[in-house]
């Protein structure tokens, strides 16, 4: 079965036509011989002013680990003349894990899964939402200082049905279900 995913997860790469070798390279030198469980992997174009970027996200979930590599291209610069893609792969042990997030959107009038949101933390990246503190009195004018939360924001990616396919979202369910079960008792 775990020959078979991976045989899956080089065939995705493929399929995407975007610098396959460069993702392939990367993620069989982190994968290593591990078998694969499951896998994510999701190709996106951004647009930055007159110019289309595309980026390359793949997820992969070993016994172990998580794996995470993104894939960008860019113009020449004054380093590398012509256009280059640059791909790094972070490697992270499912007993590391601390928080793995599914936000689903659905459509309320028909209860059809949009999107999924999958978030996962491990410590290493946390955001700060601060907002003014205020008080009950409408009139005040006094400094009450700040309140906020800190969130573990490791890693984020927005799978869309309409975007990507409702098969896409699937996928991203299923990889979450995994790794939820992965990340039980630390990772056991």
């Amino acid at each position: 079965m775990s020959t078979q995913h991976r045989e899956d997860l080089r065939q995705s790469i493929l399929t995407s036509g975007y610098h396959p070798n460069s993702v392939l390279s990367a993620l069989d030198d982190a994968i290593g011989t591990e078998p694969v469980v499951s896998f994510v992997s999701h190709h996106a174009p951004t647009f930055d002013r007159d110019e289309i970027r595309r980026h390359m996200t793949v997820v992969v979930l070993t016994p172990s680990r998580v794996i995470l590599t993104h894939t960008d291209e860019h113009p020449g610069d004054a380093l590398l003349p012509e256009p280059y893609t640059t791909t790094s792969a972070e490697a992270v042990s499912t007993n590391r894990i601390t928080s793995v997030v599914v936000s689903r959107i659905v459509a309320s009038e028909s209860d059809t899964l949009r999107e999924v949101v999958l978030t996962i933390g491990w410590g290493t990246v946390s955001r700060i939402d601060l907002e003014p503190a205020r008080c009950e009195d409408p009139d005040c004018e006094a400094d009450h200082g700040y309140s906020g939360a800190i969130a573990s924001d490791d890693f984020s990616l927005r799978i869309s049905a309409a975007a990507d396919g409702g098969q896409a979202v699937d996928r991203v369910l299923k990889f979450a279900r995994l790794l939820n079960e992965a990340t039980i008792g630390g990772g056991q």
